[in-house]
């Protein structure tokens, strides 16, 4: 495709973002109108997904219902893949099920860990891609582009891999701004003795008889991980597309060796013309790890009491991210959730409408996705529909603009007073110092999707339980 193919014959319809690669925010004209395209880098699936993971997949889950609006939703294209192939989903299949055959025992380990992805982020109130794809199942168009690769002579083979040649791309580093000389000779970054140099990277390795493997012209082996979005993303949505999305901390290596990958496969200038990367996230103001013990799942957050001794709803997770514009860091905090928990129990059920939503949201999420303001003006909305039936025709279409809004609970089958007795039985049993009965109830509620929320009167200091059921 040549850069002329590409050009840009898009309106501009107001929408301004921050592109990484120029570090300014600049008005988003589309390739085309009629199929506006966006990548985002979806999971690994070797792992439970941690509420890290959930920051980007809210973040351009807003990009897609703003495109969507602002496009037509049949003009949109949305790419977020699954990564099934890869070395910690072998460590972890091995760790998990070592009785079963390799293959068999990864096939369990993506098929758990994607489907509770799924589950979890449908929680978070984010709306299916338009593709899903799944490495696995490009493969071939992988070793297509390693060829390509190898003939232009930005790749070759050595030690039983094929390396892409940084280089042999002059200008590699554009997007994160880091020198290709910095990581030649000299560096503190070891050089493998196969390697010409220490920034060259996977493009294919041999496996072993018992890691998974494909057949191609270097041997039986698998790929290495950012020809697979490469390669992936242009399956679906060409050489050439508009925006491509990911958190801060894949702009290098990983968005960076996509690009030099795609720009020298298919000789064009850009991969995307945007790139949009999402702050980083801490808990409680530290940096989330499993040392610290402050790193939690998505799944932990919505079924466990792990997080502050209680269950959060999903739409509270995604508003609390939503209180935080995309590009900064955001602090994951008790505070925070519950601010956002606060601000829900004030706004009202919304409708089913095909009114428009309100026009200053769109403004103010057209400005580089301002979701923090765009949250303020929701919240006046909501405000005003409680006094005013009229408004909430208007509240409801600009909360589903945001994704969020309150849950109402479905209550049909739902025995109110056997629950509350049972809840009155639990209150009995803890002024008995009874913990085992309290906990056995609790459990009980639990299983049958009853979620209990303990407090105390402010005045009198009498404990006070109320139930919800769990989304």
């Amino acid at each position: 495709m040549s850069a002329a193919e590409t050009e840009i014959s898009g309106t501009f319809k107001g929408l301004k973002l921050t592109n990484t690669l120029t570090r300014q925010k600049e008005d988003f004209r589309a390739i085309d109108d009629g199929n506006v395209r966006l990548y985002v880098c979806g999971p690994t699936v070797y792992d439970f997904a941690h509420i890290g993971n959930a920051r980007p997949v809210v973040v351009f889950d807003v990009l897609f219902r703003l495109l969507r609006h602002l496009y037509g939703a049949e003009q949109v294209t949305y790419v977020r893949n699954i990564t099934d192939v890869d070395d910690k989903i072998n460590a972890r299949a091995l760790r998990d099920y070592p009785d079963l055959p390799l293959n068999e025992a990864i096939g369990k380990v993506t098929k758990k860990t994607a489907d509770q992805f799924h589950k979890d982020i449908k929680s978070l109130g984010v709306l299916e891609p338009t593709q899903e794809p799944r490495a696995t199942q490009h493969i071939g168009g992988m070793v297509e582009m390693i060829k390509v690769l190898i003939g232009k002579g930005n790749a070759y083979v050595a030690g039983g891999e094929v390396l892409f040649d940084t280089a042999s791309m002059p200008d590699y580093g554009g997007l994160s701004k880091r020198k290709l000389d910095e990581q030649k000779a000299g560096a503190r970054i070891a050089v493998e003795e196969h390697k010409k140099s220490p920034g060259d990277f996977v493009l294919w390795k041999i496996s072993s008889d018992d890691e998974p493997g494909w057949d191609s012209p270097w041997g039986r082996g698998r790929p290495g991980w950012h020809i697979e979005c490469s390669v992936m993303s242009e399956h679906h949505l060409g050489k050439v597309f508009d925006i491509h999305g990911g958190g801060l901390d894949l702009i290098f290596p990983h968005h960076e060796n996509e690009i030099a990958q795609s720009r020298c496969a298919h000789g064009t200038e850009v991969m995307a013309n945007f790139w949009l990367h999402n702050g980083f996230l801490q808990v409680e103001g530290r940096k989330m790890s499993k040392s610290e013990g402050n790193f939690f799942t998505i799944q932990e957050l919505l079924e466990t009491d792990s997080f502050g001794g209680r269950q959060w709803p999903g739409e509270v997770l995604r508003l609390a991210m939503l209180m935080t514009n995309y590009r900064e860091p955001i602090d994951f905090s008790m505070r925070k959730l519950e601010e956002a928990e606060n601000l829900l129990a004030k706004w009202p059920e919304p409708i089913d409408t095909d009114v428009v939503p309100d026009s200053e949201v769109v403004e103010l999420l057209s400005d580089d996705l301002n979701s923090s303001a765009a949250i303020q003006a929701l919240h006046a909305l909501a405000v005003e529909a409680t006094k005013n039936p009229e408004k909430l025709a208007l509240y409801s279409a600009t909360a589903s603009l945001l994704g969020v809004a309150p849950v109402v609970a479905d209550l049909s089958g739902i025995d109110e007073t056997a629950i509350q007795s049972a809840v009155q039985s639990r209150l009995e049993a803890l002024k008995n110092k009874n913990w085992a009965e309290a906990d056995r109830i609790r459990d009980d509620l639990s299983s049958q999707g009853i979620q209990l929320k303990d407090s105390k009167d402010s005045e009198t200091g009498e404990r006070l339980t109320t139930w919800e059921v769990k989304k």
